[in-house]
């Protein structure tokens, strides 16, 4: 495959969307190649790059399942449960501190009372 077409940001022919573009119109882009990119030029890095794919080789997403349901709702309930403390956290703990915030932190709670 030769060099993709590359076009200014905001500049893309119709018929062309992005990843986030299909996904908010209910389409995924079903195995096809990246068909052309858009660049934004951003001061003292290189260009934002986005790539396009082609609307009408898309796909309709494929929809929820009650197993996938299932399986999500374990694993974000995963992601609240604090290892130290076993409860839920209300909040996706952070992986910096692996553990809940009143676990990692003891003194300030304690500052606090």
């Amino acid at each position: 495959m030769g060099a993709l077409p590359v076009y200014p940001w905001r500049l893309a022919p119709d018929g062309m969307a992005t990843r986030r573009q299909l996904r908010a119109a209910g389409l995924r882009p079903g195995g096809q190649d990246v068909a052309a990119q858009v660049e934004r030029p951003r001061y003292r890095r290189g260009p934002l790059v986005a790539f396009l794919h082609r609307i009408e080789l898309a796909r309709p997403v494929r929809p929820m399942t009650p197993a996938k349901a299932a399986a999500l709702a374990k694993a974000n309930t995963a992601r609240r449960t604090c290892p130290a403390c076993s409860t839920d956290a209300g909040y996706v703990i952070p992986a910096s501190l692996g553990m809940c915030v009143p676990c990692a932190y003891p003194e300030d709670e304690q500052r606090a009372a």
